[in-house]
């Protein structure tokens, strides 16, 4: 494990109803975590997870507190300055894929790189090796629905990692996928974990993909209840 800071959050909290009756969604978390981190964030139904997950991503803001990636406090940011940095620094994966319809596997993936104003010939070398990495090298020019649902949450990696970010947030990953296709998935992103360092934290209740993690931090009612490193050894 590298001892680079990726994600600083401090007293971080998200409240819905303020004026009313407040809910806490997400109350006042610390949460640090170093490059190279394979992280699980877990617990019940409305403990905060995917709240959290979308703060730290910056797809949502805190209502207190701050939230450091690579020394840049995001909470400062102005919306199109989060999108900009979005682009250039976290991958998303999504529960519900978010695949654009229209578009073929490789266009969907090569989307973040047009953005990032990738040059074509190195655009054409990322889907290539991003292809094979994901086990499917003859689906490039297959639109989302013509591929399975394990298929198309593997696109949906490749174009959370075709920017090369510096973290993936992956939430929920594995919820629609059968034991084959999540081991699978696994596996893309825990040899891209070991290979390449590569920062993943995962929202999620998924016991297959808790297994795998080497730290669990446990959400109780938007607070950090544990945080253990299950695959450590004494």
């Amino acid at each position: 494990m590298l001892n680079e800071t990726v994600i600083d959050a401090h007293n971080v909290s998200r409240i819905y109803n303020p004026e009313t009756i407040p809910v806490y969604a997400v109350n006042g978390v610390h949460l640090h975590l170093n490059k190279g981190e394979f992280t699980a964030l877990v617990g019940p139904s409305g403990s905060g997870k995917t709240t959290l997950l979308n703060l730290i991503g910056g797809l949502d803001r805190p209502d207190t507190g701050s939230i450091i990636i690579n020394k840049i406090d995001i909470t400062q940011l102005t919306a199109n300055q989060l999108i900009n940095f979005r682009l250039h620094h976290i991958g998303f994966v999504f529960q519900s894929y978010n695949l654009i319809p229209v578009l073929t596997a490789r266009e969907n993936v090569e989307m973040i790189m047009h953005l990032q104003r990738i040059k074509r010939t190195d655009r054409e070398l990322r889907i290539k090796q991003l292809f094979e990495e994901i086990q499917l090298p003859d689906k490039l020019d297959n639109r989302p629905s013509e591929l399975s649902g394990g298929q198309q949450q593997r696109v949906a990696v490749a174009r959370a990692l075709a920017s090369k970010p510096n973290f993936v947030l992956a939430d929920e990953p594995t919820a629609n996928l059968d034991t084959k296709s999540a081991s699978n998935l696994l596996d893309i992103m825990a040899k891209l974990n070991e290979e390449e360092k590569m920062t993943f934290l995962f929202s999620t209740h998924d016991q297959r993909v808790i297994e795998r993690a080497r730290r669990v931090i446990t959400l109780v009612d938007g607070k950090i209840a544990s945080d253990t490193n299950p695959t450590s050894t004494a």
